[in-house]
């Protein structure tokens, strides 16, 4: 059983810090984060690009441990079980290939047979399902295809530009999920 550091449920980077460059804010995650190899098998197979086969390729937008952190980090969310729904449910939408059928499913799986520590509470089932339309109606890269190591020096603020991540988009669902979920502090944080 995996060791998990305690900052992992205060880790933030908020969508308003610009000026980091990904490489350090990527140093910061992973000097508090699992590796891979502690990635429990039944999240590797729903998520893993490597697992792109059938019945598994139905989910799209799935993306390495690095491009996932990569988007946490863009995408302005910490690393709790909500942002992993948010992150998750947004790389997959901006896709735009996910069917609903599919959207579901992973929804069900990841909220019933995750294992505790990786499983999506009820009130990050909403925000996963938001996060999914989100980024379906986004008009940003497909982060799922993007290899972000060429931009590990440039600073957040210009790679969400460049990659074309609506920031004014982020920023008013996640007022509208702080509103939502008043006793979940990883969603009130977002509005700080």
């Amino acid at each position: 059983m995996p060791s998990y550091h305690p900052d992992l449920q205060t880790f933030l980077i908020p969508l308003a810090e610009r000026e980091m460059t990904l490489r350090n804010a990527l140093a910061q995650l992973d000097a508090i984060g699992n590796n891979a190899s502690e990635v429990p098998w039944i999240v590797q197979m729903m998520e893993n690009p490597g697992f792109s086969f059938p019945p598994f390729s139905m989910f799209k937008g799935r993306v390495s441990l690095f491009q996932h952190d990569c988007i946490h980090l863009l995408l302005g969310r910490g690393t709790t079980l909500i942002d992993e729904a948010f992150t998750i449910g947004f790389t997959m939408g901006s896709s735009h290939a996910m069917s609903t059928t599919a959207s579901k499913l992973f929804g069900y799986v990841a909220g019933h047979w995750y294992p505790k520590a990786y499983r999506f509470p009820q009130h990050a089932h909403k925000v996963y399902a938001d996060a999914v339309h989100l980024g379906m109606i986004s008009q940003c890269l497909l982060l799922e295809e993007l290899d972000y190591r060429p931009y590990l020096d440039c600073p957040l603020g210009e790679l969400r530009e460049e990659l074309g991540i609506e920031v004014k988009l982020l920023e008013s669902y996640y007022q509208i999920e702080a509103r939502r979920n008043p006793k979940i502090e990883a969603s009130q944080r977002l509005c700080a």
